[in-house]
C-alpha cells in the first residue's frame, strides 16, 4: 500500500485512509449491512501517543433537552458516525504516523450499543506533501463554522468578534489592528505557514533576493516583511481599474491598498524596483520567487491572494516549489514582465505548456497567460473531464461567470455523466454547489449567520465577499491516470487571454489525494448548511413548499428500522447506480 493511503476488509466489511494536507479521509463500506447498523465509531492514535481517543460527534440518540448544543462533545463510540466517510481535521496536527481505528456500531432491538468488525490502519500525516520537492497547503476556511465559535471560547456576539478580525474594506487593511493572539495563524493553517514560512526564511538569508507577484495585497504584517527585504525585493503589483457610472474603483486607485503598498515598497526597495501592471485586463498571479547569486531556487504559487480574506477567511491553496527548474520558470516570466509587460502574449514563454521532470518526482506542466489563444490551457482541462472514469472533484470561484468555452462545456456535460462528481462555484449573493445528485442550489452564508437551525449555534457570515476562491480541478484521485490542474487561473476564455495567470497540472496521485480531500471537506461544509437552508425555506428534493415559519426539527442520530419504525439511514447508499452508491465505493476500496 502507498504511503498516502492504507486499506483493509474483514467479514464483509472495509476501511480505507486517505492522507491528506494535515487531515485525513477515513472510507468506510458494508458488502450487506445489518439492519442494526447505526454507523461507525472512529478512534484515533496519534504520534507519540500510548492510546487511542474516539472522535467525537456533535449528534447523539435521543439527546435529553438542551444537551446538543453544536460542540463535538459525543464520542462516536456512543454516539457513532452516520456517513460512510468522514474526514478527521486533527485541532494540533502533528507530523508522523496515526493510526486509526474503525468499528461497525449495532443496535439491538434492547437499544444498546454493541461493536461489530474493526479495522485497525496506518497512514503518515507528515505536513510535507515531498521532501525538498513540493508543499501543498490550504487555508481553513472555517470562519463561517462552529468550530470558529469553539476556537473563540462561544463569544455571546459572533458578529463583534467578527468585525475584529478583518477590515470592513480591503483599502483600510494595511491600517487594521489585527487581534492578539493566534486566530490568524489558525484561520490561515498550512497557507499561513508556507507565505510567511518563505518570507521569515528570505529575511535571515542576506544572500536571498524574493521578486513578487501581487494582485489584491493589503496584509500588514507580510508587508512589514516585505519591508524589511529592503532592495532585496522587486514587485510587481496590479494597477487595474474599473469604470462605472463616472467613479473609477480599483487597484489603480490612489486611495488602495495596493497603490499604498506599491508606495510603501518604493520608499524601503527603491522606486525601479517596484513596477505596476494589469497586462490586458488583470495581473492575476499571487507568486513569490527565492533566488540565490540571481538564480531562482524556491517559488510560491496558487490561488492565495496576499489578503485578508485570500489568507483568513476564503477556500485557497498554496503550493511551494522546493525546486530550481520550476523556480527557474516563474523567475523568467517575472523578468520578461518586470521589463515589458505590454505584450507578454507574444513571448514564447506564454506560448506552450512548460514540463518539469524532475527525477523520482511526479511531472509538473505549467502555462503562463495571457496567451494568444485560450484553447492551449484550457483543451487539456477539457480533455481530462471528459475523459475521467472514475471521479471529478472541483472548487472553482467564478465558475458561473463563464459562459462558453472548453471549460464550461466540460462541466455541463459532466453533469450528465456516471462520473463520481462534486463541484463547488462562489457566486455573487450565495454559494453554488453541484449536489450528489447533480441539481445545483445556493448557499446564502448570511442567512445561515442569522438563522442556524438546532443544535448548531449561530455563525458569523465572513463578512463582504466571496468565501471559495480555490481554482482546481481534480480528475480520477483514486487512478494512476490522477490528475490536478490549479494555480491562479480562474479557467476563463477571457483570462486566459488577458490575465497575467499561471495553471499548473500535476500528474500524482499523492497530491491529486489531498486535492480530493479539500474539495470533500469544503463541500461537505457548504451542503450541510445547504440542507439546513432549504429545510428552513420548505424546499424538499429540489421541489418548492410553502416556506415553513417553525426552525427544522432539531438532528439526531436515526435508530435502526427495527425500533424507529423508519427507513435505514444507509439505505440510500445501496440504490444501484446512485450518486451516494458511488461515494460509498469510491473512497472505501
Amino acid at each position: 500500500m502507498a504511503e498516502f493511503e492504507s486499506q483493509d476488509s474483514k467479514n464483509g466489511f472495509s476501511m480505507k485512509v486517505w492522507r491528506g494536507e494535515r487531515m485525513c479521509l477515513a472510507g468506510f463500506d458494508v458488502d450487506v449491512p445489518e439492519p442494526d447498523l447505526v454507523g461507525f465509531a472512529i478512534e484515533v492514535k496519534e504520534p507519540g501517543s500510548n492510546g487511542f481517543v474516539p472522535l467525537q460527534n456533535r449528534l447523539t440518540f435521543d439527546p435529553p433537552p438542551g444537551s446538543v448544543n453544536g460542540d463535538r462533545k459525543f464520542p462516536s463510540t456512543e454516539a457513532p458516525f452516520q456517513k460512510f466517510r468522514w474526514i478527521h481535521f486533527p485541532f494540533d496536527p502533528k507530523s508522523g504516523v496515526y493510526t486509526y481505528r474503525g468499528t461497525k456500531m449495532h443496535m439491538p432491538t434492547d437499544g444498546t450499543l454493541k461493536k461489530g468488525s474493526s479495522i485497525q490502519l496506518d497512514i503518515s500525516l507528515a505536513p510535507v506533501t515531498f521532501d525538498s520537492f513540493l508543499d501543498v497547503g490550504f487555508t481553513r476556511n472555517f470562519a463561517s463554522s462552529q468550530a470558529f465559535r469553539e476556537k473563540l471560547g462561544d463569544p455571546p456576539d459572533i458578529d463583534a468578534i467578527g468585525a475584529k478580525i478583518i477590515p470592513l474594506t480591503a483599502d483600510q487593511g494595511l491600517s487594521f489592528h489585527k487581534m492578539p493572539g493566534d486566530i490568524y495563524d489558525w484561520l490561515g493553517f498550512e497557507a499561513f505557514d508556507l507565505i510567511f514560512g518563505f518570507l521569515d526564511q528570505a529575511i535571515a538569508d542576506p544572500s536571498i533576493t524574493v521578486d513578487l507577484f501581487a494582485f489584491d495585497f493589503n496584509e500588514p504584517d507580510m508587508l512589514t516583511r516585505l519591508e524589511q527585504l529592503g532592495p532585496r525585493l522587486r514587485a510587481i503589483i496590479d494597477d487595474s481599474t474599473e469604470t462605472k457610472k463616472g467613479v473609477t474603483k480599483g487597484h489603480g486607485v490612489t486611495s488602495s491598498a495596493e497603490s499604498k503598498t506599491a508606495k510603501r515598497l518604493r520608499a524601503s526597495a527603491g522606486s525601479s524596483h517596484v513596477k505596476r501592471t494589469h497586462f490586458k485586463n488583470l495581473q492575476h498571479h499571487k507568486v513569490l520567487i527565492a533566488r540565490r547569486n540571481l538564480n531562482a531556487f524556491k517559488v510560491l504559487v496558487g490561488s492565495t491572494n496576499f489578503s485578508f480574506r485570500g489568507i483568513y477567511i476564503q477556500a485557497n491553496n498554496v503550493l511551494v516549489f522546493d525546486q530550481p527548474d520550476i523556480a527557474d520558470l516563474y523567475g523568467k516570466v517575472f523578468d520578461a514582465v518586470f521589463k515589458d509587460p505590454s505584450d507578454f502574449s507574444a513571448d514564447p514563454l506564454a506560448g506552450k505548456w512548460h514540463l518539469v521532470q524532475a527525477t523520482g518526482k511526479p511531472p509538473i506542466h505549467v502555462a503562463f497567460s495571457p496567451h494568444a489563444s485560450s484553447d492551449l490551457t484550457l483543451n487539456p482541462v477539457r480533455g481530462a473531464i471528459d475523459q475521467a472514469s472514475s471521479s471529478v472533484l472541483y472548487a472553482m470561484a467564478f465558475l458561473n461567470l463563464i459562459k462558453s468555452g472548453p471549460t464550461k462545456e466540460a462541466f455541463d456535460r459532466l453533469l450528465k455523466r456516471p462520473v463520481f462528481s462534486y463541484g463547488i462555484s462562489d457566486e455573487t449573493g450565495g454559494m453554488e454547489i453541484r449536489k450528489p445528485d447533480g441539481s445545483v442550489g445556493l448557499v446564502d452564508f448570511a442567512f445561515l449567520a442569522d438563522k442556524a437551525p438546532q443544535p448548531f449555534k449561530r455563525e458569523w457570515s465572513g463578512g463582504k465577499g466571496i468565501n471559495i476562491h480555490h481554482k482546481f480541478v481534480v480528475t480520477d484521485f483514486n487512478l494512476p491516470t490522477a490528475k490536478v490542474f490549479t494555480g491562479s487561473s480562474n479557467l476563463s476564455p477571457s483570462g486566459e487571454k488577458n490575465n497575467g495567470d499561471h495553471l499548473i497540472m500535476i500528474e500524482d496521485r499523492k497530491v491529486a489525494i489531498a486535492y480530493a480531500i479539500e474539495a470533500l471537506r469544503v463541500f461537505d461544509h457548504l451542503h450541510f448548511r445547504l440542507r439546513m437552508q432549504d429545510a428552513k425555506r420548505g424546499k424538499t428534493n429540489g421541489t418548492k413548499k410553502k416556506a415553513e415559519t417553525k426552525t427544522p426539527e432539531a438532528l439526531k442520530l436515526a435508530k435502526p428500522t427495527a425500533i424507529s419504525g423508519k427507513p435505514a439511514w444507509f439505505e440510500r447508499f445501496y440504490v444501484p447506480g446512485s450518486q451516494k452508491e458511488r461515494d460509498r465505493k469510491l473512497f472505501s476500496r
